[in-house]
């Protein structure tokens, strides 16, 4: 499954947020406009090898803070034997500290406390999505943060841009290798610019659009999509090129 190189330019686009003044997002038109897609259970072989059906759910997740933590024990309360794999062995024992001392889920097997294997009566794939399918909401009210997120990034940087007077830059971007830290770049295999995983039916500002809500307001969305629509026939992201 062919990557492509990163080192392409890029279409991005600056504007304020609509409904905070201090604040200015700064989106990759190019990433948002690809056709990426989830190929999970659908050819996906793993950011490993020798975890291959657990997809990018290997590492374990990493909270965001308190909140997203706090969230997903509320979510783990209501899990239970037919929904997940790992019960008996999670319930009262789904986190650890990693090298750093950060709290994230644990992991066993190669793969999150939460994952559930090919062939499990429960449903394959993640048990805190599998439970919100079940009660009719959805995912991101339930997974850890950096699980409904990825492959988009949000990033925050403050910038003074020369009068003292600083605002908040909100990026909006690919979660490429790099983001995954040092490691990221002995994964086996990696889908935001893998040729494989760009056969989208929708471009990512519209598959993704919960989470572009959840992660911009509906507002900060509404005027992105504004600007996607005019650069979509212009800023294609190589990996969706349909030369591949």
């Amino acid at each position: 499954m062919p990557e492509v190189d990163l080192g392409f330019p890029r279409q991005w686009v600056s504007f304020p947020n609509p409904v905070d003044a201090t604040e200015m997002f700064r989106c990759d038109l190019t990433w948002l406009t690809s056709r990426w897609t989830c190929i999970f259970g659908a050819g996906c072989p793993g950011i490993y090898e020798t975890s291959p059906d657990a997809g990018c759910c290997a590492m374990g997740a990493h909270f965001a803070d308190e909140g997203d933590h706090q969230r997903v024990a509320a979510a783990v309360e209501r899990l239970d034997p037919a929904t997940w794999q790992r019960h008996g062995e999670g319930v009262d024992n789904w986190t650890e500290r990693d090298d750093e001392g950060d709290l994230k889920t644990r992991t066993v097997d190669g793969a999150c406390v939460f994952h559930n294997s090919r062939g499990f009566a429960g449903g394959y794939g993640c048990a805190l999505h599998g439970l919100a399918l079940k009660e009719g909401a959805s995912p991101i009210d339930l997974k850890p943060d950096v699980c409904w997120q990825l492959p988009i990034r949000r990033q925050f940087v403050e910038v003074d841009p020369g009068d003292g007077e600083m605002y908040t830059e909100v990026q909006i971007g690919e979660y490429i290798r790099a983001g995954w830290g040092p490691g990221g770049h002995d994964l086996d295999w990696y889908c935001s610019s893998n040729t494989e995983a760009h056969v989208g039916a929708e471009p990512v500002y519209l598959s993704q659009r919960d989470e572009l809500i959840a992660l911009m307001g509906p507002e900060g969305y509404a005027e992105l999509v504004r600007h996607c629509e005019a650069a979509e026939p212009v800023a294609c992201h190589p990996a969706s090129s349909t030369d591949h």
